[in-house]
């Protein structure tokens, strides 16, 4: 089994609303998802967690805190660790990158509506953020 490391940014607007792309490839092509990939060499998963964010939605955000690892399979003998971080949106304009589709601010009450990737509003809970 072959483990990458990845990180993903929780950002939550002052509003409360939760940034969300829609994942343009696979695995869980089309579900909604927090912005997030691989960790490069010679990259924190603050980092990573922020250049992913940038990369994938346009928003600037800033790393305050890892809220915590969930293991993810990625496909035959691939399992991604994902360090969940928490993050403060700073600006930007919002568009589709790298690997979203779309990109947008979703409010908890609207998340049990959307496709989501498997296990992700569970964990957003374990970690404290609300979901609904």
């Amino acid at each position: 089994m072959r483990i990458v490391r990845a990180a993903a940014a929780v950002v939550v607007g002052a509003d409360g609303r939760l940034l969300l792309i829609r994942r343009g490839t696979d695995p869980q092509r089309g579900r909604w998802s927090v912005p997030g990939g691989r960790v490069e060499p010679g990259e924190t998963v603050a980092e990573a967690a922020v250049r992913e964010a940038f990369e994938e939605t346009g928003a600037r955000v800033r790393a305050e805190r890892e809220l915590g690892v969930v293991r993810v399979p990625g496909g035959p003998g691939v399992v991604y660790e994902v360090h969940d971080v928490a993050a403060a949106y700073l600006g930007g304009t919002l568009r589709p990158g790298d690997d979203a589709d779309e990109v947008r601010w979703v409010a908890p009450q609207e998340l049990s509506a959307l496709p989501t990737t498997d296990g992700l509003l569970e964990h957003l809970a374990r970690f404290g953020i609300p979901v609904r």
